[in-house]
């Protein structure tokens, strides 16, 4: 373990702490939210893409406000646990839902939370480690992310096998771990001095900044625009596997599974990309990502299905630590809340697009030239990264 972590500074090793308990609070209900449209309130896809779009993009608008709001204040913490926090009180609610506009709200105050923490928590690790292991701090607090998407799941089958608990009632204890991350960010992140001594610029936090990150940059975010609208949400993915004939324990169990690889790739990948570089890693994962939704499109028994879905946890790992490496890169000191605002925006801002074009293609062509149109415009993406000088 001392292994791992060398190198990693003790506030990043907390926020590593802090995503487990929460994506261990968010999977116990995330990967059963389609079996509990469907099932329970009788919603179809293209319900389940408003809700999965509506709530990524107000995600993504405020992860721009908070990134630009950090540079201005010279200060994490205050977002990141307020961020933590709602999304920690309101998401259990879900299982009170009595139609998909209730989970559609609980989704909404859900991702507010996530929209006020995200970018100023990656600015706080871009600033607390050493630009040469960048990649790996990324990559561990991904990893510690997907450990507890991994243990989330698995709670919730037991609860559902051993137990016999409903989904309703999985979904209310959900608030148990979401507890915890509120003690770990009070006593685990001590933000003694303001991130820049200096007076803030007349550039942080606002559209000058984004002048100022320069060329590359840009393209760096056309590129991930682009990528985005063929990535649709993984819950389309999880309704395949239902429709595939996985039972809801299963699903749950397979999405544990899902996340042990995207555990294990994501560290591997942030390591790799300190050594080769950051574009080669986002290259690569990208060209998984095409292969793994072609085989979604031609694939239809549930073993295969399956597979494929176990093995997509790849392209995560080539990619998640690569990217935001990359923008820490790019971006000066007084403008990595920006930077990180504006990328998290750009990957959120084209998630509604893509979830509806995904759930209005499923509806009326079917669910190969869904995933077909992803694998797509994955190809497009990746020609016009290449415009982009190597980076580190």
């Amino acid at each position: 373990m001392k292994r791992l972590v060398k190198g990693i500074p003790p506030p990043v090793i907390a926020l590593g702490c802090a995503s487990f308990f929460t994506d261990m609070s968010s999977e116990m209900i995330y990967p059963l939210l389609p079996v509990f449209l469907s099932t329970v309130l009788g919603a179809g896809a293209l319900s389940l893409g408003i809700i999965e779009g509506v709530a990524e993009t107000t995600a993504s608008i405020l992860k721009l406000l908070s990134g630009m709001w950090t540079d201005r204040v010279s200060r994490r913490k205050p977002f990141v646990l307020a961020g933590y926090g709602l999304a920690g009180i309101v998401r259990p609610l879900i299982g009170l839902a009595g139609s998909w506009v209730f989970v559609l709200a609980m989704r909404f105050l859900d991702r507010v939370g996530k929209g006020i923490r995200t970018s100023p928590r990656d600015a706080l690790i871009a600033d607390a480690v050493d630009p040469a292991l960048r990649g790996k701090a990324y990559g561990f607090h991904r990893s510690m992310d997907h450990a507890g998407a991994v243990a989330g799941p698995l709670i919730a089958a037991l609860l559902l096998t051993v137990f016999a608990l409903n989904l309703r009632t999985v979904f209310l204890l959900a608030a148990i771990p979401a507890a915890f991350v509120i003690l770990v960010l009070c006593f685990g992140i001590h933000e003694r001095a303001p991130v820049r001594k200096e007076a803030p610029s007349e550039s942080a936090g606002s559209r000058s900044g984004l002048r100022e990150l320069g060329r590359d940059f840009h393209l760096l975010l056309a590129a991930l625009l682009l990528f985005t609208l063929g990535n649709s949400s993984d819950a389309f993915i999880l309704l395949l596997l239902s429709g595939a004939g996985v039972a809801p324990k299963w699903v749950a169990l397979l999405w544990a599974m899902h996340h042990v690889v995207k555990m294990i790739c994501t560290y591997t990948g942030g390591l790799l990309s300190d050594r080769f570089g950051r574009r080669p890693m986002i290259l690569s994962g990208w060209a998984v990502y095409g292969v793994i939704y072609l085989a979604f499109a031609l694939v239809h028994s549930t073993a295969a299905v399956i597979v494929v879905f176990l093995l997509y946890g790849m392209y995560y790992g080539l990619v998640e630590p690569s990217e935001k490496a990359w923008v820490a890169d790019m971006a000066p000191k007084h403008l990595r809340g920006t930077a990180m605002g504006w990328y998290n925006a750009t990957i959120g801002l084209g998630a509604l697009p893509a979830s509806l074009l995904f759930g209005l293609v499923w509806d009326f062509f079917g669910v190969s030239a869904a995933f077909a149109l992803g694998a797509l415009l994955a190809g497009l993406a990746s020609l016009l990264l290449l415009r982009l000088k190597p980076a580190k």
